[in-house]
């Protein structure tokens, strides 16, 4: 293959270069000057067929370096902010690492790797790398205790979503944020989105008070914006919400409720309001633009689009362009079953003609032999007036092994002294709707709920 064959994120920027920015609290560097300076010193070339760590402080630099990597590295993996220490040395042994791209060369001075490049700013003194290869995208997987799978993806198949979807000549220029860090998929996907889609992007930063992230959002006239529910659920307890107005709004990675969609609703009557469906391994399944939880049946099949889908066992399995092509590392597994289909895990149950998720097969609550899906407990109890966010787990019982009990969080304008009122009409509300095993055996209020790195709220079932 020639190099002209051969596209790399920087041959995807478009136009407009000067008008659009990557931003975080700190700093707002335009693409022109991404595109006539180098963020690694114009040692690029150094990284040339290499296999890249790229690990920095923030995502700033992560984005600068996105683009200036791809096309000249053979792989470049990007390291979340919370990969820990002691997983380093599996996954660069099994990514085959031999260069990092670092902010932070102290953190790496252990590492088996002889070949370190520092990233800053962009600099004008040198110029980017030029594209000569495909470059192999390394991504980790979240949500588990051990060691993080490696996920392989093309550019392709990151933007086979995004790729034709810019915006129309003469249309105000999207300006796009998403509370994910862009080092995880979710927010990878937004990242991309501006950068490929022609717009502006506005970096999350987790030392930021969330006021102050909102008023930054307002200030770069943030259009369109993504999170998880939980991100959108803090939002709104916030009361932040009332400075904001964006045009476009979806939710992914976790379950959206209809407490969730509808709270959004409210809040941004304006806005464009949808949920997402993506993973790491499955790439961009589908969205949904009805403004209701689940999505319709109808979306299930082969040969309907760019992605085929169907249940099997109650679980989504998903087969398409933009999936994952493969487990990366000595030990992989298969990441698809002999059909070409990833099994997402993530269960699903008819109900008419619409598809519902229920919660995740690996977070089931055993309750004297019958499983509990603990999502599946939160949607009703999210669905009271005065609950802004809840979390269903188990615990321990000489009885049955497991029982179910939740903490819940109210509304910032629910009435302290109608507290035993409201823990009475949520478990009437979840005997009504679900089977006597499922009904929470104690309901505790609590002031707030811990969410992980990835944005999605942190459960001990999983």
């Amino acid at each position: 293959m020639s190099p002209r064959e051969v596209f790399a994120l920087r041959d995807h920027l478009g136009t407009a270069l000067t008008e659009r920015t990557i931003s975080d609290p700190r700093h707002a560097v335009t693409l022109a000057q991404l595109t006539t300076g180098s963020c690694l010193g114009g040692r690029a070339g150094e990284l040339d067929g290499r296999s890249v760590l790229l690990a920095t402080s923030g995502q700033l630099l992560a984005g600068f370096a996105l683009i200036e990597i791809d096309g000249v590295a053979r792989r470049m993996l990007l390291c979340p902010p919370d990969l820990k220490t002691e997983h380093l040395a599996s996954i660069i042994a099994d990514a085959e690492i031999d260069a990092i791209v670092t902010d932070e060369p102290e953190r790496f001075s252990e590492c088996a790797v002889n070949l370190s490049v520092p990233v800053g700013l962009p600099a004008l003194s040198a110029r980017m790398a030029q594209t000569t290869r495909a470059t192999e995208w390394l991504m980790l997987t979240s949500g588990t205790s051990g060691v993080p799978k490696i996920v392989g993806h093309t550019l392709e198949g990151l933007c086979g979503a995004i790729i034709g979807d810019r915006p129309v000549p003469g249309d105000a220029l999207p300006v796009w944020a998403t509370f994910y860090d862009i080092r995880r998929y979710g927010g990878l996907q937004i990242f991309l989105r501006a950068i490929v889609g022609g717009g502006s992007m506005v970096l999350s930063d987790p030392g930021e008070a969330l006021a102050d992230h909102v008023a930054r959002l307002n200030k770069c006239g943030v259009t369109h914006i993504s999170g998880t529910p939980s991100h959108w659920r803090k939002l709104l307890m916030s009361g932040s919400a009332e400075q904001f107005a964006p045009r476009y709004v979806r939710l992914s990675g976790e379950i959206a409720d209809q407490a969730v969609l509808d709270g959004l609703k409210q809040a941004f009557p304006r806005a464009s309001i949808g949920h997402a469906y993506a993973s790491t391994e499955a790439g961009v399944g589908f969205a949904v633009n009805d403004g209701l939880e689940g999505f319709p049946a109808t979306l299930l099949g082969e040969g309907r689009g760019a992605v085929d889908m169907k249940v099997v066992d109650g679980s989504l399995r998903i087969r398409s362009r933009r999936a994952a092509h493969a487990y990366v590392g000595r030990a992989a597994a298969a990441l698809t079953d002999g059909d070409g289909y990833v099994d997402t895990g993530d269960m699903v149950e008819l109900r008419g003609e619409r598809y519902y998720f229920v919660g995740r097969r690996n977070g089931v609550i055993n309750v004297g032999g019958l499983k509990v899906h603990p999502e599946e407990i939160e949607a009703v109890i999210n669905g009271h007036i005065e609950v802004r966010m809840s979390r269903a787990k188990s615990r321990r019982s000489p009885i049955t092994g497991s029982i179910v009990v939740a903490e819940v969080v109210l509304t910032a304008d629910a009435d302290p002294a109608r507290a035993e009122a409201v823990r009475n009409e949520i478990l009437a509300d979840c005997r009504a709707r679900l089977a006597a095993h499922k009904v929470p055996a104690m309901i505790r209020f609590v002031p707030a709920l811990d969410v992980t790195p990835a944005g999605k709220l942190a459960r001990s079932d999983a």
